[in-house]
C-alpha cells in the first residue's frame, strides 16, 4: 500500500509520464547479467538484455531467461560465449523509443564494437534472450548504416536459436499436459512464433495461442506509466485465457510476460525457462 500510494501521489503532482504506478504484480529485481565466460569453440555470442535483471522471475530463485539458455545450451553441448563488458551495453530500444537521440547513439557507440569484437569481427550470431531486445539490435545495426564498421553482425533470437541449434539435443523429462503462449510485436516482426511454438510443443501436449491475442501494450514501461491501456489491450485474451486452466503460460519477453501476468493473474514465463526446467 505504501509505494503505491507513494507513486500515486508523485503521479500526481509530476505527471503520469514521468512517474511509473507501482503495481502488486511487479516482481522484485533479478540477478546481475551473466558472467563472462569464452568456452573454445563457442558458437554464437550472448546479448543478455537488461529487462531480466530489472525484473526477477515469477518464482524465486529460478533462473532468467540468459541464464535458462546458457543451461539448456550446456545439456545440449553446444558451448556459447558470454562477452565482456556486457553490462555496460543496451540494445538501445529505450532510448530510441523515447526520442533520446544522444542516449540511442551512445549507446551504438559502446554496443556494436563490443559485439564486433567478441563474435570475431561478426563470425559468430549474436543471441538475445528478449524479442524486443533482439529487434531493437537489429534496429540499432540498421539505424548505424549499412556502410557502418558493424554491419556485418547477425543476431538471432534465443528462441529461433534454441528451436534450430539446441532442441535436438535435449530430452524432455516432464512433459506439461498444456501451455497458453502469449507471442509478442516483436516475435512476430521477427518471424519467431514458429519457433515459440515448436518448442512449447516439445513439452506439451496441448499448446494453445489465444484466438484474441493482441499486443499487450506494456510496451516496455508504458504498462506501468499508463495501466489503462495495459488492461484495455489484454481484456479479451484475457478473458479468453481465463475460460480454460492451463498448466504453464508463456511468452519470450520479459515485460510482455508482466504485462500478460498483471492482466490474468497467471505467471508468464519466458518458454526457455520452461524449457529449462522441462529438461533437468
Amino acid at each position: 500500500a505504501l509505494p503505491r500510494a507513494a507513486t500515486a501521489a508523485a503521479r500526481a503532482v509530476l505527471g503520469s509520464d514521468r512517474v511509473p504506478l507501482y503495481s502488486q504484480h511487479l516482481p522484485a529485481g533479478g540477478g546481475p547479467r551473466p558472467e563472462p565466460q569464452s568456452p573454445p569453440e563457442a558458437q554464437a555470442v550472448l546479448f543478455a538484455a537488461c529487462v531480466s535483471s530489472m525484473f526477477g522471475g515469477s518464482e524465486a530463485g529460478e533462473p532468467s531467461a540468459a541464464q535458462a539458455l546458457l543451461r539448456l545450451c550446456e545439456r545440449a553441448g553446444v558451448p556459447i560465449a558470454v562477452p565482456e563488458g556486457l553490462a555496460s551495453t543496451c540494445c538501445g530500444t529505450p532510448w530510441k523509443s523515447k526520442g533520446m537521440t544522444s542516449g540511442f547513439e551512445r549507446m551504438t557507440r559502446t554496443t556494436l564494437p563490443m559485439l564486433w569484437e567478441a563474435t570475431d569481427h561478426g563470425r559468430l550470431p549474436v543471441v538475445c534472450d528478449a524479442s524486443s531486445c533482439t529487434e531493437g539490435l537489429e534496429a540499432m545495426q540498421a539505424a548505424a548504416g549499412p556502410d557502418s564498421p558493424w554491419a556485418g553482425l547477425r543476431f538471432v533470437d534465443s528462441v529461433e536459436f534454441v528451436a534450430r541449434e539446441v532442441l535436438p539435443g535435449l530430452q524432455v523429462h516432464e512433459r506439461l499436459g498444456s501451455m497458453a503462449l502469449h507471442p509478442t510485436c516483436s516475435s512476430t516482426q521477427l518471424g519467431l512464433n514458429e519457433s515459440l511454438r515448436k518448442i512449447a510443443e516439445a513439452m506439451a501436449e496441448e499448446v494453445v495461442v489465444p484466438l484474441e491475442w493482441r499486443c499487450c501494450a506494456y510496451a516496455g514501461d508504458r504498462g506501468m506509466l499508463h495501466p489503462e491501456l495495459t488492461a484495455s489491450a489484454t481484456r479479451r485474451e484475457a478473458a479468453e485465457v481465463g475460460e480454460h486452466g492451463f498448466d504453464a503460460y508463456a511468452s519470450l519477453n520479459r515485460t510482455c510476460e508482466l504485462g500478460m501476468t498483471e492482466a490474468t493473474g497467471k505467471p508468464y514465463r519466458h518458454v526457455l525457462q520452461h524449457l529449462e526446467a522441462a529438461t533437468r
